[in-house]
């Protein structure tokens, strides 16, 4: 899944924790997402797209 939404594969990081960090959060975020009740991810992916400094902190249950 994380390829299909965020290319993983042909991510150019490539050097120390690097790439287990990167998949660490993209594993977070679709974690988070399920939480909310989103069963497409590419659609909720989209979505918080459109609100990308606030949506974040939404999901997260963070006040602005």
């Amino acid at each position: 899944m994380r390829d299909t939404l965020w290319d993983e594969d042909r991510s150019q990081i490539r050097t120390g924790h690097g790439p287990e960090n990167m998949a660490t959060l993209r594993n977070t975020a679709l974690n988070r997402l399920r939480a909310t009740g989103a069963t497409n991810m590419a659609e909720a992916v989209h979505d918080l797209s459109f609100e990308p400094f606030t949506a974040p902190l939404d999901i997260l249950g963070i006040p602005r």
